[in-house]
Order: structure tokens, then C-alpha cells, then sequence
């Protein structure tokens, strides 16, 4: 075998294996870590974005974050959910969150019915307008939200 034809191979598996660690490093950064489907809603934790906004860039109003026990938006922490009935997937709550982000602040009640479609997705009506969202996996979302 001349070097010429040795070169070339050599070159052409080397580029193999670069763009195959390529590959598997990006793989492994899509991997989601966050924990399974559970709680009240039995929905995967995480952030959820209303359906129409990316998870890459959502607006504060679009977010909410599932902790197991509740649905907390950009401006709300510490949210329970009871639940009054369900039909299904469909639940009626009284949610209980504390009205701040961050600092002392009241608790407020609210009435809420949440319709899951699967651990991903779901709906939830306050007052007469229901909102869709889904899951974003962390990797997906801005350093922020992570």
C-alpha cells in the first residue's frame, strides 16, 4: 500500500470517529435527568411552557413549574393543590401558592381544573380560559430555567 492510499484512510477514519464523538457528546447533552412522572397530576417535574412559545425563549406568562405538588408561574412559589374531585384525568383544585417569587409575601387560594393528556402535556382552566402547555427538558430551556 502506497502512503498516499495510507493517508487517505487514516484521514477518513479520523474524521469518522470526530464526527461519531460529535454525535455522542451532543446525544448526551440531550439526555434528560430530571426526575419521573409523579405527584398530584402524575406529570414529569419540570418547566412546562404554554402552547405557541418556545422553550428556548417562553415569556414569564407562559411558564409554570411542576414540583409535584403544584403548578407555580414566574411570580408564585410554594403551590399546593388539593383536590376536590376527579373525573379521569380531569381534576378540579383549590391551588394554594405564595403570591412572590422570592421574599415574605401572602399565601392566595384559587380554583383550578387541570386535564392531563400524558406526563407531558396538559391543560389547565382558571376562570373560563384554559391554557395548554408541555414540558421542556432542561437542555432545552434558557440558563435561567434550568
Amino acid at each position: 500500500m502506497t502512503a498516499g492510499v495510507r493517508n487517505v484512510r487514516t484521514t477518513t477514519v479520523l474524521g469518522i470517529l470526530a464526527i461519531g464523538s460529535a454525535l455522542g457528546t451532543a446525544a448526551l447533552a440531550s439526555v434528560d435527568r430530571s426526575p419521573a412522572p409523579g405527584g398530584v397530576y402524575r406529570l414529569k417535574p419540570g418547566i412546562y411552557v404554554a402552547k405557541g412559545s418556545t422553550c428556548a425563549d417562553p415569556a414569564n406568562a407562559a411558564i409554570l413549574r411542576y414540583d409535584g405538588r403544584g403548578l407555580a408561574g414566574a411570580h408564585s412559589r410554594a403551590c399546593r393543590a388539593r383536590i376536590l374531585s376527579r373525573h379521569g384525568n380531569r381534576f378540579v383544585v383549590e391551588q394554594s401558592c405564595v403570591d412572590a417569587g422570592a421574599g415574605p409575601a401572602p399565601r392566595s387560594v384559587e380554583r383550578q381544573s387541570v386535564s392531563v393528556m400524558d406526563a407531558l402535556t396538559f391543560s389547565q382552566r382558571v376562570g373560563g380560559r384554559a391554557t395548554t402547555y408541555r414540558y421542556c427538558p432542561s437542555y432545552q430551556l434558557p440558563a435561567g430555567l434550568r
